[in-house]
């Protein structure tokens, strides 16, 4: 039996080292058409490679994922995040957990992850061809000789009895097309990993400041979340942003990243506490400036540029403040508002939501519905997870139990 993978990417891997293992009879083929593999774990994480997220209940890891979470559900019980820290572990690669549970090796390189996999992969037999694009493949229904064939830009066709699409996600729709032409319905894809830009935004100059908690939220929808936040060159990024851009991926596509974002940067208190502390503070600090002392934990340069914007010159003392002017400035530090006016890629990291959808394959094995002996693997399938080592684990997850199913010798 030939088993052949299109993607060297990790759930490519995934997939073909699990199909070699669990039949080691059966000929494993992965295609990329890229000179090199795992090109995505390269650059992940900064080149160290979130490889996924602690441990934790599956009703409680789901939650991570806008889309995909009801298969994911139901195939966590079979591969989760504990069985990649063992997969991972059992091959001589371990893992550290940082304190927001991001999980790395180590080594904090990414290539130790490549060399892991692709290690694996020689041990199990797999063979790999590299700088080999595929244009289409046919298949036939016919009970005997090989099921697939798969058509080369350069070279002859490859023929297959069993095929993997772990190709990844793709920008535009038009990189489904050889997959709608068998069928297969696609959610269209749309970025669901990027940072807001807020052009005109007085907090621009203070590129490179962040805050460990806020509390963000997308005017006029339901989806907010509360992290750490970095204000950048363009607008605003970190963790809360980057988690906000999935759950809001398709509504904020629709809207053409035109929208008002709305900022609390003092998430443990409302609006009448913070108001009632800067009052008192006029009370209790009358003789010092407003300008030179941030409050509420808040760095200063962060603080001057909220003072500014309430109209507190440099110079006034707390003792002094009109109400007005602290009015302003807990309206500033509660209910910031900036318009934003469209997005960028966060890094190299390009995620989209979109690809394959579910309703197409069989949520037990991954296999097509509309083609046998097809399956999907990885960021092809409309599943996508918050940033935090969710996505690849969704990666390994699919990779695995597709591999799995691969491999069944009947």
């Amino acid at each position: 039996m030939h088993i052949v993978i299109i993607g060297g990417g990790a759930a490519g891997f995934m997939a073909a080292i699990t199909a070699a293992e669990t039949n080691p009879t059966a000929r494993v083929t992965i295609v990329e058409k890229n000179r090199t593999v795992l090109n995505k774990v390269r650059i992940s994480g900064g080149g160290r490679c979130n490889v996924t997220h602690s441990p934790s209940e599956s009703r409680y890891f789901i939650k991570n994922y806008p889309r995909g979470a009801k298969l994911l559900k139901k195939l966590f019980p079979q591969f989760d995040a504990q069985a990649t820290v063992d997969w991972f572990q059992s091959r001589g690669v371990k893992l550290k957990t940082e304190p927001d549970g991001r999980m790395f090796p180590v080594t904090d390189s990414s290539e130790t992850i490549i060399d892991c996999m692709v290690r694996a992969a020689q041990r199990a037999g797999v063979q790999v061809l590299t700088s080999t694009g595929v244009k289409s493949f046919g298949w036939s229904d016919a009970a005997s000789g090989p099921r697939f064939v798969i058509n080369l830009l350069d070279d002859a066709p490859i023929k297959a009895d069993r095929l993997l699409i772990a190709t990844g996600g793709q920008p535009q729709r038009s990189g489904f097309d050889w997959l709608t032409y068998h069928g297969h319905s696609i959610e269209s894809p749309v970025p669901s990993l990027f940072t807001f830009n807020t052009p005109g935004n007085y907090l621009l100059p203070l590129a490179g400041v962040s805050v460990p908690d806020a509390f963000v939220k997308i005017q006029g929808t339901k989806h907010e979340w509360r992290g750490p936040l970095l204000v950048t060159h363009w607008g605003f990024s970190g963790p809360a942003v980057l988690k906000l851009s999935a759950w809001g991926a398709r509504e904020l596509a629709e809207n053409g990243y035109q929208f008002t974002c709305k900022i609390n940067w003092l998430p443990d208190l409302n609006e009448q506490q913070v108001r009632e502390q800067l009052m008192a503070d006029k009370v209790n600090t009358p003789r010092q400036q407003i300008y030179s002392h941030a409050r509420f934990g808040l760095p200063l340069r962060l603080w001057k540029a909220f003072a500014e914007q309430a109209e507190i010159s440099d110079s006034l003392r707390w003792g002094d403040a009109p109400h007005k002017a602290l009015n302003r400035l807990t309206e500033l530090l509660t209910n910031s508002q900036f318009e934003v006016k469209g997005k960028s890629t966060y890094k190299e990291e390009f995620v989209t939501c979109g690809g394959i959808a579910l309703s197409d394959i069989d949520t037990a094995t991954l296999e097509s519905k509309q083609v046998p002996g097809l399956f999907f693997a990885g960021e092809v399938l409309d599943v996508d997870g918050i940033t935090g080592g969710f996505n690849f684990q969704s990666t390994w997850t699919t990779g695995f139990i597709a591999g799995k199913a691969l491999g069944k010798t009947s």
